[in-house]
C-alpha cells in the first residue's frame, strides 16, 4: 500500500439507530458500534448517507458522535459526516463534530446546487481551514449531481488536512490517476469495489454492508494482505449476492441494512421519512442472502 490508513482500513458506514417512536437511540448506537468494532471494523463513519444525515438534526449528529466515542474508546477512529449543500452550515457541523470527539470529518460535495469545480474546491478548502480535524472527501456524483474531478482531487490533496477520499464515483481510471499523483488514502465506498481498489493501492473501504457482515468483508482485506489473492477474490465474490441485494436492488442501503439488522435482533429501528421500510418479501430475501454468506 502506498498510502497510510488515517482512519484504519475496514470502516463501517454505520446506520443511525432510532427507537420505534422515531427518536435517536443512543443506547442502541453504542451497542451496535461496540459490536462492529469487536467483529472487525477499524473505524466507524457516522451520519453519512447510510446514517440518514439528511433527516437527523445537528444536535442528534453531535450526540451520536459523543455516544459512539464513549462506546468504542479512544483507540477506534470515529469519522463524522458533516457535508451539506451549505458551506457555512458544513463548517458549523465540522466544528461541532470536533467538539463532540470525532477523529475526522466526512465531507460530501454540495448537492443540488451543483457548483463548478473551482467553487467545489473552495468549499472543501474552507471546511479544512476552519476545522482542525483531518478531512475525508466524499465523491458520490450519483447522489450529489457533481463529480469531484481527478484534477480537483489532486489540487485538494495539497491541503495538509485533506487526507482521504470515500470513492463512489464508479470511475476506476480516475481513482488510479489520483492514487498515482497524491498520497490521499482512497477508500472504496462501493462494496463491489473493495478488493479491486485495494489491489491497486487503495486504503480499504467505507462500507454499508459491513453493518451486517463486518468480519466477512474484513477477511477480503486480510487474505489479500497475507498474499492469498485467489482466496481474497473468492471472498469478495462470495459476498456479491448480499452486496447486490443490499445496494443494487432498488432500495437505499440504509433501508436494506436496517431491515437486516432488525431481522437479526440488532439495534436499528425504523428509517425516517421520506424513506420507507423494506416490505416483508424484501426483508426475507435479504435475510436469506445473509444466511447463505455467513454459512459459507
Amino acid at each position: 500500500m502506498t498510502t497510510s490508513p488515517p482512519f484504519g482500513r475496514a470502516l463501517c458506514a454505520m446506520i443511525t439507530p432510532f427507537t420505534e417512536e422515531g427518536s435517536l437511540d443512543l443506547d442502541g448506537a453504542q451497542r451496535l458500534a461496540a459490536r462492529l468494532v469487536a467483529e472487525g471494523c477499524d473505524g466507524l463513519v457516522l451520519s453519512g448517507t447510510t446514517g440518514e444525515s439528511p433527516t437527523t438534526t445537528d444536535a442528534e449528529k453531535a450526540a451520536l458522535v459523543t455516544a459512539v466515542r464513549e462506546a468504542v474508546g479512544e483507540g477506534t477512529p470515529v469519522v463524522a459526516g458533516v457535508g451539506t449543500f451549505d458551506t457555512r452550515h458544513t463548517v458549523e457541523l465540522a466544528l461541532a463534530a470536533e467538539k463532540a470527539g470525532a477523529d475526522g470529518v466526512l465531507v460530501v460535495s454540495p448537492y443540488y446546487s451543483r457548483p463548478p469545480q473551482d467553487a467545489l474546491e473552495a468549499h472543501f478548502r474552507e471546511i479544512a481551514d476552519a476545522c482542525a480535524l483531518p478531512v475525508m472527501l466524499y465523491d458520490i456524483p450519483g447522489r450529489t449531481g457533481t463529480r469531484i474531478e481527478p484534477e480537483t482531487m489532486i489540487r485538494l490533496a495539497e491541503h495538509p488536512r485533506i487526507v482521504a477520499v470515500k470513492d463512489c464515483s464508479y470511475d476506476f481510471l480516475g481513482a488510479q490517476k489520483v492514487l498515482d499523483r497524491t498520497e490521499l488514502a482512497y477508500y472504496a465506498g462501493c462494496d463491489e469495489h473493495i478488493l479491486a481498489l485495494y489491489a491497486v493501492g487503495g486504503t480499504g473501504y467505507v462500507s454499508t454492508v459491513a453493518n451486517v457482515v463486518p468480519a466477512e468483508l474484513r477477511a477480503v482485506l486480510d487474505t489479500f494482505e497475507a498474499g492469498d489473492t485467489p482466496v481474497s477474490a473468492r471472498l469478495q465474490q462470495r459476498a456479491t449476492p448480499l452486496i447486490e441485494a443490499m445496494m443494487s436492488a432498488g432500495l437505499p442501503g440504509t433501508v436494506t441494512a436496517k431491515a437486516l439488522l432488525n431481522a437479526l435482533g440488532l439495534p436499528a429501528g425504523p428509517v425516517r421519512a421520506p424513506l420507507r421500510p423494506a416490505d416483508r418479501e424484501t426483508a426475507d430475501g435479504l435475510l436469506a442472502e445473509y444466511e447463505r454468506l455467513v454459512a459459507a
